[in-house]
């Protein structure tokens, strides 16, 4: 077998096609709103997110409700009460999230615990099963890409001036708020499109390595956007090639892959720069190279107010 057949192999079977087009989708999404979690420091917020849904997905499992909008509405309710604690309160913003985490896992568990044919279904949540795509899911992913993209596109100067400094974003009218609460609801609809694929206990690996390995190579929040979503569908096409050939959870297979593409990217990365530094300025003077540019400097870069 050569290996162009070895590579095409795989996706001959249908589920396995379906996987890598709802793979690739999901790459997109965290693509996108990965580098933001990324660059604004999100990632407790996504795994908590990620195990918030848990309350919902039971109870819709037990009252026959479609799951996705259980994971929906148990998304939109946490993060909305993170947003609530935080503004009301005296909590810092991780701590809201910490008490909310712990409170909602707690409670998916208790409700879990009361319903003994759940068993099947809370294991799909935790670990995905994205072999079991079906061409309704495909179309949720496809809008579920839509949204993130033109959200994205049309809060980018908000994001930006409020990651930068919320006090100049509010000077300019851009409305730090609102772009705050915009970036939470995008995480949420990530995690909640991406659980299918991975679950909720690596859908936090998929949100970040790509964007990490992608922050290696560029600067600028879209070019790292843009590469971001290739490194996840290349995560998506190793780690479905590693399920099929070597009988390995799929799910797992593909956010292992990530977080192996983010370290190659990293080493890599380091590897040229040492490289340069010696050809520019010699060993005498290898720390005199110009660093890699900051998130400050990228985000500055990145929006244009004047």
């Amino acid at each position: 077998m050569s290996t162009l057949d070895w590579l095409i192999a795989p996706f001959h079977a249908d589920f396995v096609l379906r996987a890598l087009g709802g793979g690739v989708l999901v790459a997109l999404v965290c693509g996108v709103v990965g580098t933001w979690v990324v660059i604004r420091g999100m990632a407790f917020l996504g795994e908590a997110i990620g195990h918030g849904m848990l309350p919902g997905v039971a109870i819709a499992t037990v009252v026959g409700a479609p799951v996705v909008l259980g994971a929906a509405l148990s998304a939109v309710a946490m993060s909305a009460a993170i947003g609530l604690l935080q503004r009301r309160g005296r909590l810092s913003y991780d701590t809201s999230i910490g008490l909310l985490f712990v409170g909602m896992l707690s409670l998916g568990v208790i409700i879990v615990s009361h319903s003994r044919s759940f068993a099947t279904d809370a294991t799909a949540l935790l670990f995905g099963d994205i072999l079991a795509v079906r061409p309704e899911d495909l179309a949720l992913l496809a809008a579920a890409a839509v949204v993130t993209c033109v959200v994205a596109t049309a809060m980018h100067r908000s994001f930006v001036a409020t990651a930068f400094d919320a006090r100049i974003a509010h000077t300019l009218g851009l409305r730090p708020r609102v772009a705050q609460v915009a970036l939470v609801g995008l995480v949420a609809l990530a995690v909640v499109a991406s659980y299918q694929a991975v679950g909720t206990l690596l859908v936090v690996g998929l949100l970040l390595a790509p964007a990490v390995a992608a922050r290696a190579w560029a600067a600028r929040i879209p070019a790292i956007m843009a590469l971001a979503t290739m490194i996840g569908s290349a995560a998506v096409l190793i780690g479905l090639l590693v399920s099929w050939y070597g009988g390995t959870a799929a799910g797992a297979s593909i956010a292992g892959a990530a977080v192996a593409l983010a370290a190659v990217s990293g080493g890599l990365r380091a590897v040229r720069d040492a490289v340069r530094r010696r050809r520019r300025n010699g060993p005498d003077h290898a720390s005199s190279g110009r660093p890699a540019a900051s998130s400050t400097e990228s985000l500055s870069a990145a929006v244009r107010v004047p």
